[in-house]
């Protein structure tokens, strides 16, 4: 099974860079302060894209004339950008060739509602790559090794997508069109290999420092059980058991951190801190 790579159960107010993330109405008060640094939808998007080998390339048809026309295909990235190694006998070559507007479905898949996964729509021009391929070549091969044995045929090409427009979808009330400036300057989060290790290492073996983590750094000091459902560069996040059911608690890393190594020095760091907290 596909690990989600939004490494946290879909809960929107654990979003703070989205709309939907404040409390409104008859809503309870966040337990955490919801200025805790967040990845951004650019970040989160391009960690979803940088997973997935896979989307749906849409082009606009020739025949019939200006239908939408979707094709499954393998992709890589190069400097955010999609690339693809195709044939000109492919229907969306032919497409290209006439028309070069396209956009490019990236989605996560597992079990469980399927609505609730993340995907990436990317838009802009797609336009085929001069000469060898450049570096273009290099990220597809890197990505689809066994591409190496076709990638020299004559009616093989590579093409790129110059991503201009990106929405982004991280499920149910994550949601938000990001800035292209912004996607080309995120990077995906660099713990995306080791989350879901991390998550399980945490529930399964420390699970006793979880509230006190809470107790210390948020203002959840009233629980009876908690359990991590996300980590990425700059925090922690936490479902916890209250009187009134459970609540999404994020908390923030001292600063962001890069390796799984990292991460399990600064959790050992504040849960010492978090032992000495005075609970309240």
């Amino acid at each position: 099974m596909a690990v989600p790579l939004l490494f946290c159960q879909v809960d929107s107010t654990l979003m703070s860079n989205d709309a939907h993330a404040r409390p409104s109405g008859d809503a309870p008060e966040p337990l955490y302060d919801i200025a805790t640094p967040t990845p951004t939808h650019a970040e989160l998007a391009r960690t979803l894209v940088s997973r997935i080998t896979t989307g749906t390339l849409c082009t606009l048809a020739s025949e019939p004339e200006g239908y939408p026309y979707g094709s499954f295909v393998t992709v890589a990235f190069d400097a955010g950008n999609p690339v693809f190694l195709v044939s000109t006998m492919a229907e969306h070559t032919r497409n290209l060739q006439g028309d070069p507007r396209a956009s490019l479905l990236v989605a996560e898949t597992g079990s469980g509602d399927p609505l609730a996964n993340g995907r990436v729509t990317l838009l802009g021009p797609c336009a085929r790559v001069d000469g060898d391929g450049g570096s273009a070549r290099t990220a597809f091969l890197a990505t689809h090794p066994n591409a190496a044995y076709y990638v020299d045929f004559g009616d093989f090409a590579f093409w790129r997508l110059s991503v201009e427009s990106i929405r982004y979808i991280g499920g149910y009330g994550r949601m938000s069109w990001v800035e292209a400036i912004d996607w080309h300057a995120a990077e995906p989060d660099p713990l995306a290999e080791s989350a879901a290790g991390i998550i399980a290492h945490m529930n399964d073996d420390h699970a006793d420092a979880l509230p006190l983590y809470c107790q210390a750094f948020s203002r959840a000091t009233n629980i009876t059980e908690a359990s991590m459902t996300g980590v990425d560069r700059y925090g922690f996040e936490m479902s916890v058991v209250t009187s009134e059911g459970p609540r999404p608690v994020r908390v923030a890393f001292p600063e962001p951190v890069t390796t799984s190594e990292q991460v399990r020095t600064v959790l050992v760091a504040m849960l010492k801190t978090a032992r000495t907290t005075p609970r309240t």
